[in-house]
């Protein structure tokens, strides 16, 4: 019996599948200077995604080496 889903809405699942299918970046970047000294910086960098999202990206920007994948032996006849 396939399950049925209210038509418009969303539900916490999709909403989590989307997120790690498509990930989200949030970057925060906050200075505090007084009189041109800097007296604090805080630089923060949240990834939400799947690692084959995460690992198909970084591997696009080249962040990370290319895992190596075990050899697909030929069929034999």
């Amino acid at each position: 019996m396939p399950v049925e889903r209210a038509a418009g809405g969303s539900s916490l699942i999709d909403v989590l599948d989307r997120v790690l299918d498509k990930g989200i970046v949030i970057d925060a970047w906050v200075r505090v200077s007084l009189v041109g000294i800097d007296l604090i910086t805080v630089e923060a960098r949240v990834v939400v995604a799947s690692i084959d999202t995460y690992l198909r990206y970084a591997e696009a920007l080249g962040l990370s080496a290319p895992v190596a994948r075990p050899a697909v032996a030929a069929p034999s006849r």
